[in-house]
């Protein structure tokens, strides 16, 4: 019990040694406390810590689920995924903020996360690992290193609120455009005003978890209106705004574009006529894309909807039409997704929420061009502050003909999503 004890004083003593002296409280099972009560005596030791910062604050969220795939029955043209069953975690985080600089809205923040790979296996990566420089200029601050991007993150905390079922559409695989991730390394400024706020900034591109071609920067950006003057949405169930926004990216040397082309000819100088198998390399595609999108959240009730377009970046000449056949572009094509919920309850703490997602990639014979969708249903149950469970239904109906059709069936979900 004493190895035990000590372990988790020293996890408390983490996040309060630096700023106060705390005194913590140990009932007879062991437990730790940082108040007093009946049957809870006072630590009078602890395991020192050392550190240069002025403050150290640590949090984590957790996203603990059970999910059954049931996949749609094999077809003559299909062949559907099996049935799977499991237990997991989603993902884990763990979060350090050291405030190291005099101005205390400055500091350097890490970010661990845990998420299965493509294997399956769990591998744990950082996911932000960044110095953030409070009031560079007005209104303005700055995150330098593995960064937020600007759009990802403004979503989740005003409009979705549910990433540990689903992540937002440009970032869904399933059958949306699989656009960009929530992280990259590169340089983001955050400008932030009653009526208006904006994230923008300079990226390698190719996000936290992929290898940066070198081929060329992305510019990223999100500028959002608060029509009614409300900038901050950390407690949608108390608070009422309506907010506007455009967001994209023009992202140059997105991704190399190298294929084998069949039976292409040529003549030579003595004018003979030939037909070989050759390998070009066209160079690299852009990614170029921008969302509008808009909100409206009261305490009963949010509605929010958004709509976007990426561009076609490829070469228009013949040989970039052999090499990438019918697909116009990597990641090309339009899409739109709305989503809500209805609170219920003292505290608004019971939820029902839905969400329908269309995208349908851009290809060079639009009879060939496929939507595919998902319908999401659910409802929440907030505990408290730290605990929040989920139950819920995703539908994939992507259209029969797309490259994701064998995606097509029903998920079950049960998810407790912890945060401290």
């Amino acid at each position: 019990m004493k190895k035990i004890t000590l372990s988790a004083l020293a996890a408390l003593t983490l996040g309060s040694v630096a700023a106060n002296a705390t005194t913590f409280y140990q009932d007879a099972n062991g437990q730790v406390f940082t108040k007093p009560a009946e049957g809870r005596t006072a630590i009078k030791t602890a395991t020192p810590l050392f550190t240069k910062a002025d403050k150290l604050k640590f949090s984590a969220t957790t996203y603990i689920g059970y999910v059954y795939d049931d996949y749609k029955s094999d077809t003559a043209t299909v062949d559907y995924k099996s049935d799977t069953s499991d237990f997991e975690i989603r993902r884990a985080y763990f979060q350090l903020k050291a405030y190291l600089l005099d101005d205390p809205k400055s500091y350097y923040r890490i970010t661990f996360d845990v998420s299965k790979d493509v294997t399956g296996d769990e591998k744990v990566r950082a996911k932000y690992a960044y110095l953030y420089l409070n009031d560079i200029y007005t209104n303005t601050g700055v995150e330098f290193g593995l960064a937020h991007r600007p759009w990802h993150d403004y979503e989740e905390h005003s409009a979705w609120f549910y990433r540990s079922i689903s992540k937002i559409l440009i970032e869904d695989k399933k059958s949306g455009p699989d656009l960009s991730n929530s992280a990259d390394f590169g340089i983001m400024f955050k400008t932030r005003t009653k009526y208006f706020d904006a994230d923008y900034g300079l990226f390698n591109g190719e996000g936290y978890h992929s290898v940066s071609n070198g081929n060329g920067m992305s510019f990223e950006w999100r500028a959002t209106a608060h029509i009614l003057g409300t900038s901050s949405h950390h407690h949608p169930e108390k608070n009422t705004y309506w907010d506007a926004s455009f967001y994209g990216q023009y992202n140059k040397g997105h991704k190399t574009v190298t294929d084998s082309v069949v039976d292409y000819t040529y003549t030579d100088d003595q004018g003979t006529v030939h037909t070989v198998n050759k390998t070009v390399t066209l160079g690299s595609e852009d990614l170029i894309f921008g969302g509008l999108h808009t909100v409206y959240n009261q305490p009963n009730f949010l509605i929010a909807a958004q709509y976007i377009k990426s561009l076609d970046t490829r070469d228009d000449d013949s040989q970039a039409a052999i090499v990438t056949g019918n697909n116009v572009s990597a990641q090309a094509g339009s899409g739109y997704s709305v989503n809500g919920e209805y609170r219920m309850g003292a505290d608004k703490e019971y939820r029902v929420l839905a969400r329908y997602d269309s995208w349908t990639p851009e290809l060079e014979d639009s009879a060939d061009e496929k939507e595919n969708r998902s319908y999401i249903f659910g409802g929440a149950w907030k505990q408290n502050r730290n605990v929040e469970w989920v139950a819920n239904v995703i539908v994939t109906d992507n259209e029969a003909g797309s490259s994701k059709e064998n995606e097509n069936g029903t998920q079950y979900m049960v998810t407790a999503e912890v945060k401290f």
